[in-house]
């Protein structure tokens, strides 16, 4: 990468930290300049405006997410094996994010009635996830893993409910134990859908 690449990224990587902890409404160009030692205008050359880093730093957190949960578990095989993979690994992303917390989440808290290009873009994104898990549901069933009349959307919609419920617990609780409660709620779950 050129000096011009690895500057924007590594703004990009400190922008995410920021809105992760501070959710992307507190993500502002001077608390970015101040952690990188940089000025406002050197910052903002990079980045249009305030929205446009905002997408960014979206966009920076989907494709992490699809690098550590979504393609490595899409290496396994179909159906079950597939979905509890997706789990686990969701479940991983989570225990990380107890710390720092997940965009996806405060974004939907921080965009849930805002109109406008972030809450859009991330939409879209947890739109995209809900239809790779509800695809994997499907072939679940079609590989005869599940239940032939499980509700796939069911299924996906009790899978958020636990991760929504692992987040909570963990991270503004801190409830110990909750990564496992997790699990075992998923557990429970598939028993009701199994074949």
């Amino acid at each position: 990468m050129r000096k011009g690449e690895m500057t924007r990224a590594a703004i990009l990587d400190v922008a995410l930290d920021l809105a992760s902890r501070d959710g992307l409404e507190g993500l502002t160009i001077g608390l970015l300049a101040d952690r990188m030692n940089m000025s406002k205008s050197g910052v903002f050359a990079h980045f249009g405006s305030r929205e446009d880093l905002q997408l960014e730093v979206v966009k920076l957190y989907h494709r992490r997410f699809e690098q550590e949960v979504f393609y490595p578990s899409v290496k396994e095989p179909r159906g079950l094996p597939r979905l509890r993979t997706m789990f686990a690994r969701w479940v991983k992303r989570v225990s990380v994010e107890i710390a720092s917390g997940c965009i996806y989440i405060s974004g939907a808290v921080e965009y849930d009635d805002r109109p406008g290009p972030i809450r859009e873009e991330l939409v879209s994104m947890v739109a995209a996830w809900q239809g790779a898990l509800l695809r994997c549901a499907h072939q679940a069933t079609e590989c005869g893993h599940l239940k032939a009349d499980t509700d796939a959307q069911q299924l996906v919609y009790e899978m958020y409910g636990l991760i929504l419920a692992l987040h909570h617990d963990a991270r503004f609780l801190r409830i110990p134990g909750s990564l496992e409660r997790a699990s075992v709620g998923f557990e429970r779950l598939i028993e009701n859908y199994k074949a």
